[in-house]
C-alpha cells in the first residue's frame, strides 16, 4: 500500500517484515497482553506470522492495521488503523473496527487517540464507513476511555469466553 498518514508527532504507515523486531518486543510483553487473553508472544515467528496476514488484508480489503512511528525519533511504538472484519466478533461480521496496540513505554502520552483521531478522519471522509466499530474489554479502562475520546458510543455489553467486553459504534456523520 502506498497509504501514509501523518499527525502532528507520528507517521502511520504500512505494516512491513522489518518491522518484526520491535513489534515482537511490544507483543512479548505481558502487560501489553494483559486485556489480550494473556497471551504474549513467546517467538517472533508469531508476529511474522500476523505481520504476513496484516500484509493479506491490505490486498484483500486495501486497509488494515499500520505502524506507528515516532516522528521526533523515528521509533516504532506499535500499531493503529482500520481493519475489515470478516470473522465473527460478538455476532457480527463484515464490519470496520478501530484498534491500536503500543508498546508499554510510549502508554499515557496520547498516542492511541492521536492515531485513532486520524484513522476515524481517513475511514469516514476516504472510505466512506458507514459505521465504524470497535471493542474493548470492560476492565481495560484506559482503552475504553480512548475509544470514548474519539466520538464512539458504547453499544453493549458481551461475554466471550466468559470475558466481559464492550461494544462501540460511531456513525459516519457525512452520511
Amino acid at each position: 500500500m502506498n497509504l501514509i498518514l501523518e499527525t502532528d508527532r507520528l507517521i502511520l504507515r504500512e505494516m512491513l517484515v522489518s518491522d518484526a523486531e520491535a513489534l515482537f518486543e511490544m507483543d512479548s510483553n505481558p502487560k501489553v497482553h494483559q486485556y489480550l487473553w494473556k497471551k504474549p508472544s513467546t517467538d517472533i515467528s508469531e508476529v511474522h506470522s500476523y505481520i504476513q496476514l496484516i500484509r493479506e488484508q491490505y490486498i484483500q480489503n486495501n486497509i488494515g492495521r499500520f505502524v506507528v512511528v515516532l516522528k521526533e525519533t523515528n521509533k516504532l511504538m506499535g500499531w493503529a488503523g482500520l481493519k475489515y472484519n470478516t470473522e465473527m466478533i460478538n455476532n457480527k461480521i463484515h464490519f470496520y473496527d478501530i484498534g491500536y496496540r503500543l508498546n508499554e513505554k510510549f502508554w499515557g502520552k496520547g498516542y492511541s487517540s492521536e492515531a485513532s483521531f486520524a484513522w476515524l478522519d481517513y475511514g469516514f471522509n476516504e472510505i466512506k464507513i458507514e459505521i465504524l466499530e470497535a471493542a474493548a474489554q470492560t476492565d481495560n479502562i484506559a482503552s475504553n476511555k480512548i475509544l470514548q475520546k474519539i466520538g464512539l458510543k458504547m453499544t453493549e455489553q458481551y461475554l466471550e469466553d466468559g470475558v466481559s467486553w464492550n461494544w462501540y459504534e460511531l456513525k459516519n456523520p457525512n452520511l
